[in-house]
């Protein structure tokens, strides 16, 4: 079943196509960077945020995920740092994507590119409730690790 998600262009956005899945097996749509003022420089050790151009409207029970793109991440040391972001489905401002230079090389950015990808995917609200205890189960309280690596 596919859902519409309604996207706005903002004022500084005259001519980025809305975000697209590359290819029909994608689970993400790629979201550009919108510079119309010219290129952005991401300094080593340092944070840009950037716009994707488009304010969105999701619809109700969904979020949509920013998640770095594995070429952004692998080849120019680019990452998300609060990866994924969440992008809530009652949010209707300018949608941005902060990308942190863990690199030892300056990486410039420049209007249309392909900086990050949207997952777009469903939501289950819950109701917190306080218990005395919980259900046991083999694995307990052991995490980080404690399943092993092999």
């Amino acid at each position: 079943m596919t859902k519409q998600v309604k996207f706005k262009r903002t004022a500084e956005n005259a001519d980025l196509p809305l975000p697209t899945y590359a290819t029909a097996g994608a689970a993400a749509m790629d979201l550009r960077a919108c510079l119309p003022s010219g290129p952005v420089i991401a300094e080593p050790g340092k944070l840009v945020m950037l716009s994707i151009g488009f304010c969105i409207e999701l619809p109700l029970g969904t979020e949509m995920q920013i998640r770095a793109r594995s070429g952004m991440a692998l080849k120019k040391q680019l990452m998300i740092p609060n990866a994924p972001g969440t992008i809530d489905s009652d949010y209707r401002g300018e949608v941005k994507v902060g990308l942190y230079n863990y690199g030892t090389e300056p990486v410039t950015l420049n209007h249309g590119d392909r900086i990050a990808q949207a997952v777009v995917a469903d939501v289950l609200q819950v109701t917190a409730v306080e218990v005395d205890a919980l259900s046991v189960t083999d694995r307990g309280a052991g995490g980080f690790g404690s399943t092993g690596m092999a």
